[in-house]
Order: structure tokens, then C-alpha cells, then sequence
């Protein structure tokens, strides 16, 4: 049986989706970004532990630190959306229902994300 795809399809590796390969390449790296600043998160975290909010103020408004922890949640809530994309691609299977919670999921990754950049960037430049 011959292949649906065509040449180019196949040199460029995507499949029925025409976006599967990049897909799966977003996760990956964003996961492997996530490493280095989960680490610090978690340095920074327990670093903080115990401290007053003015500490946890004064430690974001230092603009690495603001960087850093900007870099950490909008990475963290692609990764989210892009896994659960995957989730719903899977397994819902109506139209309607899967349009509306991809618009969803695409909501509650954009709508966080601007708001914490626009906190810290409160924090960082007041």
C-alpha cells in the first residue's frame, strides 16, 4: 500500500496533523528548560522559607531573580498547555467540546501568563 504523504511530507517528518513532530520538539524542550529552573525555584523557595514578604519582595526585585522567575512560570504553564493539548487531541472526541476546551486551556495559559509578567514587572521596576 502506497503512502498518503507527500515527498516534502516525508522530509520534513510531519505526519497526519502536519504538526505533530513540532509538537512533541515544544515539549521536549520546554521540559528540558524546566530543569535548570525548577532547580532554582526550589533553591529559591527554600531559601525564602520562613522570611517575611518584604524578603520575597526585595528578592524579586532584583532583575535576574525577576528573570528568572518569569522565564520559570510562562515555561511551566506552555509545557502545562502543551500537555494537555495533547490530552484533549487524544481523548475527547466531539468537535465542539474539543475547539472549546483547546480555547480553554489556551486561556488559562495566556491570561496567568500575563499577569505574573506584569506582577513582576510591577515588582521589578517599582
Amino acid at each position: 500500500m502506497k503512502s498518503q504523504k507527500t515527498p516534502l511530507h516525508k522530509v520534513r517528518g510531519l505526519g497526519a496533523s502536519h504538526s505533530g513532530t513540532g509538537h512533541f520538539w515544544r515539549e521536549r524542550v520546554s521540559s528540558a528548560a524546566l530543569i535548570p529552573l525548577s532547580l532554582w525555584f526550589a533553591f529559591a523557595m527554600l531559601g525564602l522559607a520562613g522570611t517575611r514578604e518584604v524578603t520575597h519582595l526585595q528578592f524579586l526585585s532584583h532583575p535576574w531573580n525577576a528573570l528568572l522567575m518569569a522565564a520559570f512560570v510562562v515555561t511551566t504553564l506552555y509545557h502545562m498547555g502543551l500537555g494537555l493539548q495533547v490530552v484533549i487531541d487524544d481523548y475527547v472526541h466531539t468537535s465542539g467540546m474539543k475547539i472549546f476546551l483547546l480555547l480553554l486551556v489556551r486561556f488559562f495559559v495566556i491570561a496567568p501568563s500575563v499577569t505574573c509578567l506584569f506582577a513582576l514587572g510591577r515588582i521589578a521596576l517599582g
